[in-house]
């Protein structure tokens, strides 16, 4: 979901992405994030600072939980504000999937049945050219 607050004369977006109950027709319960801490951090600061070339941004924020959340546990908060609020929005849906892409974050989805699977996403490295 979003949330658009309006402070003094600045637009805040509020990103919250939360566990969903189903994925491709199976029901989720929970998933399990993995993540290499130092690689995440440098990847989130550089999609960041690409996000704030889009505007006049004050401040870009990213949360990102890892281990094992349930359904409807939040995985990741991002906070943009800036004077306006197209800026701000195009901002966070460029940092929400960069950051799928990019991040070295891996998502492992727990399902009612008992299987789990990993979630096609970031990848360290390509095998296409070896």
């Amino acid at each position: 979901s979003l949330i658009k607050l309006k402070i003094i004369s600045m637009e805040l977006k509020l990103f919250f992405g939360t566990v969903r109950n189903h994925h491709s027709g199976k029901t989720v319960q929970a998933l399990s994030y993995e993540l290499f801490p130092e690689l995440a951090r440098s990847v989130l600061i550089e999609i960041c600072e690409e996000a704030k070339e889009m505007g006049e941004f004050l401040k870009i924020a990213v949360l990102h939980s890892f281990g094992k959340l349930k359904v409807g546990e939040i995985s990741a908060v991002i906070d943009v504000s800036s004077p306006h609020r197209d800026e701000s929005f195009q901002a966070c849906r460029y940092v929400i999937e960069q950051l799928k892409v990019r991040a070295p974050i891996w998502k492992k989805e727990h399902y009612e049945d008992g299987e789990t699977e990993w979630v096609k996403g970031h990848t360290l490295c390509s095998y296409e050219n070896l």
